[in-house]
């Protein structure tokens, strides 16, 4: 197993299974969870819905038991991109470390400006701008102080939204049971929604293949976990379970919400309220119901907002020291913070909230599509490198038994996670809203491959030799 140690230009492991857990949900749970959950009950309905949910989560389950094997074997920051460049090709781990790099840079910077906007209902008068800055220098020093400071954040940033989901599944199977009251004295609904066969699939098969594009990115942000590997104390045993809590919590938290959602709120309804879970708190009469989850989803951005700083800072880090880039990306600080790394991402991240205001119609729509793109491609990478590892792993003597994680039913499921997550890349083409992330996507990538043979090829090979005669 390789591991990290306390070398120059090495990060340090300190952050625990608590920490690691909530990192995972941080990059989960946002605002296309609160805000766009209500899409997707209009478009499957009720039942589709639910089933919308269940089957992003098995592909999640299939994503991240693949995830597991690979970094409790080789705990290391940029996780799967440096696994692509090992066990699949070093342009391939090239290209799949700057397009996830990149997705995460500039959701970095939406979340800034969503942040900035939600702030506009109780400061009204002060610019979006302004608020984009302090939140980012807010976001800055959480990540520049030390990772267990970062981790530490976002334990009580995911800790609020993970707070307000069961508060919202215990209140609303209350009201659905008659337990909890409703304004206005209206009927327990109990299961009519789910018995009315108009609302199981109101938009066919269609509306629910469509939706399940939107619901699996939903659930992406869990391959976190492989990121801060290589600063966990103790990665044989906090991995694993931190994967196992992730996979199953997230599911539960996502299905049961859906469910409670589906029930409550008519699917006809369901699209054009600005949240679904504003409209079940404001049924209820819990006072202030709209400033209460203006602040959770606040919360929500910052918290992916944290993560996906700490996400592109180590992968870029990770391109550094695999020779992609220049070496003052590997530096360290003191703390174990790769400080230059994370000031080139936080600068990218602003750039890109200057190209929303001088370019909206151009390329900062490039830059949103790529940021969808990037988690999908980091999925396939995933499931691609485990069978490419395992495979390599036996052919050179390995034996089973060594492995602290094997993904099971190998390789019938790795297989298949490889599959659905391709799948779900190519039926970006059928949307019509999300085609533009392959118009962008397919020539960036291609752009990455043209650059790694013509400029960084070379240049890593003679690395390596020199790196070979140093330890004769």
């Amino acid at each position: 197993m390789i591991t990290q140690t306390d070398q120059p230009n090495e990060l340090k492991r300190t952050m625990t299974s608590r920490h690691m857990f909530m990192i995972s949900l941080g990059g989960v749970i946002g605002t296309g969870f609160f805000l766009g959950s209500g899409y997707t009950i209009q478009q499957a309905g009720s039942i589709g819905a639910i089933l919308s949910y269940m089957v992003g989560g098995f592909i999640m389950y299939l994503t991240m038991a693949c995830l597991g094997e690979l970094s409790v074997h080789m705990p290391v920051s940029g996780s799967f991109q440096t696994y692509t460049s090992r066990y699949i090709g070093r342009a391939t781990g090239f290209t799949v470390g700057w397009i996830y790099w990149l997705g995460w840079a500039v959701t970095v910077a939406l979340e800034l400006l969503a942040s900035g906007q939600l702030m506009q209902r109780w400061f009204p008068t002060v610019d979006i701008w302004v608020w984009c800055l302090v939140f980012g220098a807010f976001l800055f020093i959480l990540n520049a102080l030390s990772a267990r400071s970062f981790g530490e954040a976002e334990f009580w940033f995911s800790s609020i939204k993970v707070i307000a989901i069961l508060l919202f599944i215990i209140l609303g199977l209350g009201v659905m049971f008659g337990l909890v009251p409703m304004n206005g004295g209206a009927a327990a609904p109990m299961f009519s929604a789910f018995t009315n066969e108009n609302s199981w699939l109101p938009n066919g098969w269609t509306g629910l293949i469509l939706t399940m594009i939107t619901v699996n990115f939903s659930f992406q942000g869990t391959e976190l976990i492989g990121i801060a590997a290589g600063e966990s104390e103790d990665p044989e045993k906090t991995i694993p379970r931190t994967i196992r809590m992730a996979v199953w919590r997230t599911l539960i938290f996502f299905c049961l919400a859906i469910f409670v959602l589906a029930a409550l709120i008519p699917w006809e309804q369901a699209g054009v309220i600005e949240s679904p879970f504003v409209m079940v708190f404001e049924s209820i009469g819990i006072p202030y119901a709209a400033d209460i989850m203006n602040f959770v989803i606040l919360t929500a951005l910052l918290s992916v907002g944290n993560s996906g700083l700490y996400a592109a800072t180590r992968m870029l880090w990770s391109l550094s020291k695999e020779n992609n880039l220049n070496p003052v990306m590997t530096r360290v600080n003191r703390r174990g913070i790769p400080v230059n790394s994370l000031m080139l991402t936080m600068g990218i991240a602003f750039l890109s909230l200057l190209c929303s205001v001088v370019a909206a119609d151009t390329v900062f729509v490039w830059l949103i599509s790529l940021a969808g793109l990037g988690a999908q491609v980091g999925w396939i990478a995933i499931t691609a490198s485990q069978l490419a590892f395992r495979k390599k792993y036996i052919a050179s003597g390995g034996k089973l038994k060594d492995l602290k994680f094997r993904t099971p039913l190998y390789p019938y499921l790795p297989l298949l996670g490889l599959t659905l997550n391709i799948l779900v890349l190519v039926s970006l083409a059928f949307d019509k809203d999300q085609r533009i992330a392959l118009y962008c996507g397919i020539p960036f990538a291609a752009l990455c491959y043209l650059y790694y043979f013509f400029f960084v090829k070379g240049k890593t090979a003679r690395a390596k030799t020199v790196a070979e005669k140093n330890m004769l």
